[in-house]
């Protein structure tokens, strides 16, 4: 019997800020073998970002690039995919990274980014972390959830990959509400890297087709 061909391994760059939770979600699907992939290089932008932690772990390569070395984000976001050519990575997750960087035209559709709301509401400029859960309760709204896209050079802004929702229920804190989205991000997330590494996305000026 024929065996199926196995699916590509995709070499990953990823990009932290923060405390790494994304990263260490991308790091346990990999090891539980539901993800095809290997993280190459994580690029942490300060010296303290809690991710290092997940990283040092898994025995992951770990570069700090701090946007506070560097002149203008041309310079700071060239140092940045400079770092990723040298790894040779094929597919950057960007992992609750803050700083702004510039796409170049080699990486462009290469670059992905989660967002903890269904885009194009509670994005751009300031909506990070619990900002988000913060005004989307405060507004009132019933459904939020996550969102996978490919980055380009503004904030949360380009063609949108997959969206899952959650409810927002009565009651809800920041932090109740943060922690089902997350659910919903540990899953979609992978699970779009996958269908990259599978050749299944084409992008159609700002959307994204994914082939059977």
């Amino acid at each position: 019997m024929t065996q199926p061909e196995a699916a590509h391994s995709v070499r990953l760059g990823v990009l932290i800020s923060g405390g790494g939770t994304t990263l260490k979600n991308l790091i346990d699907h990999i090891d539980s073998g539901e993800l095809a992939a290997s993280i190459e290089l994580v690029i942490a932008s300060s010296a303290d970002c809690g991710g290092i932690r997940h990283a040092d772990i898994a025995d992951l390569p770990v570069k700090v690039i701090a946007r506070g070395s560097y002149p203008n984000v041309d310079s700071f976001s060239e140092a940045i995919f400079s770092a990723l050519r040298d790894a040779g990575v094929e597919l950057v997750a960007l992992a609750g990274f803050l700083s702004l960087i510039r796409v170049p035209e080699d990486f462009l559709g290469r670059v992905m980014n989660i967002h903890p709301a269904l885009i194009p509401a509670f994005c751009g400029r300031g909506y990070y972390g619990h900002k988000v859960h913060e005004a989307v309760i405060e507004r009132g709204v019933k459904l939020s959830g996550c969102t996978v896209h490919f980055a380009d050079n503004e904030y949360d802004h380009g063609p949108i990959i997959a969206q899952r929702g959650v409810s927002v229920l009565d009651g809800d804190t920041p932090d109740s509400l943060a922690a089902r989205v997350f659910e919903a991000e540990c899953q979609l997330y992978p699970e779009c890297i996958r269908l990259f590494a599978e050749g299944k996305l084409k992008i159609e000026g700002r959307r994204v087709r994914v082939k059977n």
